[in-house]
C-alpha cells in the first residue's frame, strides 16, 4: 500500500503539473487567470458530477452530518487556494505566491505535531523544510524580497488552505466517498468563486481558437488544452492525489506534492517555450530530495485526540 500511495502520489503531483501551462493557453486567447481557474474548477465538477450520477449515483449521497465537512472542503480546500493564490499575485511576485502557497509541507507537520499530537521521526520535518528550500531556490525567491505585508498573509493564507487540503484528505472517515467529496468540492468551488471569476464576461469564443502563450511555445486549439486541463490536470489529479494521501499520510502527501512546481516547470519548457535554468535544475534536485526523505520517515502515535481524525497514521507519515 505504501508504494501504491508513493506512485498514486508521484503521478498526482505531474498530473497537476499541467494546470499552469495549460491555463496559459486560455489566458493567452484572451480569459483573464481567474477566469480560466473557475471554467476549470465548473467544467471538472459537473463533468464529475454527470459520471457519478450515471455510473455510481451512492457516491453523491452526503451524510446530514458532514455537510459542513463538505462545505469546507469546497470553500477552504479548493476555492481557498485558487482565490487566495490569485489575489496574493497581485501583490507579489509569482515565485513568492507559489512560495508562499508551498509552505503547505511545513504546515502540515507542524499541524500533526502540535494538534494531532503524533510524534513525527526526523525525517518528516527534514524532508518538508528541504522540499521548501528546493522550492525557494526554483522560484529564485531573492528576487522578492521586498514584499508587500498583506500580499505576504495572502500568500500565507493560500498555504493554510493547502495544508487544510491535505488534512482532510486523511481524517474522513467510511461514510464519505473520495469521489463524490472531489465532484461536490470542485462543483461547490466553482459557486463560490462565481463573484470573482463573473463567468456572463467570459469570452467564451476564446475556445474555438489555437493559441501560442510565448514566442517559441507550441500552438494548440485551445479547447484541447481545456480538456486536457479539466481531464488531466484536475479530475485524474484530484483523484489519484486524495488516495494518495489516503494511503500515506497528510504530511507525506503535501511534501511529494511539492513535486508539482518541478513538474510544471518541466511542462512550460516543453510546450510554452520557457526556459529552464541552473536555479531551477539545482531546486529541482532540491525538491526531489526533499520529497524522498520525508517518504522514508516513520511516525509513532503518542496519543489520539479524537478517534474520527483518522485511520492510524500510516507509518510513513
Amino acid at each position: 500500500m505504501r508504494y501504491a500511495g508513493l506512485a498514486l502520489a508521484f503521478v498526482s503531483s505531474w498530473c497537476f503539473a499541467f494546470s499552469g501551462p495549460m491555463a496559459k493557453y486560455l489566458i493567452a486567447a484572451g480569459l483573464a487567470p481567474i477566469e480560466a481557474v473557475w471554467t476549470r474548477m465548473a467544467g471538472a465538477g459537473l463533468l464529475l458530477l454527470a459520471v457519478l450520477a450515471v455510473v455510481r449515483p451512492q457516491a453523491l449521497r452526503i451524510p446530514r452530518s458532514r455537510l459542513p465537512f463538505f462545505g469546507l472542503y469546497a470553500i477552504m480546500a479548493v476555492a481557498g487556494v485558487q482565490a487566495l493564490y490569485f489575489v496574493a499575485i497581485t501583490r507579489l511576485p509569482v515565485g513568492i505566491a507559489l512560495l508562499l502557497e508551498f509552505m503547505a509541507p511545513v504546515m502540515v507537520v507542524a499541524w500533526v505535531r502540535i494538534v494531532r499530537k503524533v510524534r513525527l521521526a526526523r525525517a518528516a520535518y527534514v524532508g518538508a523544510v528541504v522540499a521548501v528550500v528546493g522550492l525557494a531556490i526554483v522560484v529564485e525567491a531573492w528576487q522578492g524580497l521586498r514584499l508587500d505585508a498583506l500580499g505576504l498573509l495572502l500568500g500565507l493564507a493560500a498555504g493554510a488552505c493547502c495544508a487544510g487540503y491535505f488534512l482532510m484528505n486523511d481524517s474522513f472517515g467510511d461514510d464519505v466517498d473520495p469521489l463524490g467529496l472531489i465532484a461536490w468540492g470542485l462543483a461547490g468551488a466553482a459557486v463560490v468563486l462565481i463573484p470573482f471569476a463573473r463567468p456572463w464576461n467570459i469570452p467564451w469564443d476564446a475556445f474555438t481558437v489555437s493559441a501560442t502563450p510565448s514566442a517559441g511555445g507550441q500552438t494548440l486549439p485551445v479547447v484541447a488544452a481545456y480538456l486536457w486541463m479539466v481531464l488531466i490536470a484536475t479530475v485524474a489529479a484530484y483523484i489519484m492525489g486524495v488516495n494518495a494521501v489516503r494511503r500515506l499520510s497528510a504530511a507525506v502527501g503535501a511534501t511529494v506534492a511539492s513535486l508539482e512546481v518541478i513538474g510544471g516547470a518541466i511542462v512550460a519548457w516543453a510546450l510554452v517555450g520557457e526556459t529552464l535554468g541552473l536555479f531551477q535544475i539545482v531546486g529541482g534536485l532540491i525538491v526531489l530530495s526533499g520529497a524522498l526523505l520525508a517518504q522514508t520517515a516513520t511516525a509513532t502515535p503518542q496519543q489520539v485526540a479524537a478517534p474520527d481524525l483518522g485511520e492510524t497514521v500510516s507509518a510513513q507519515a
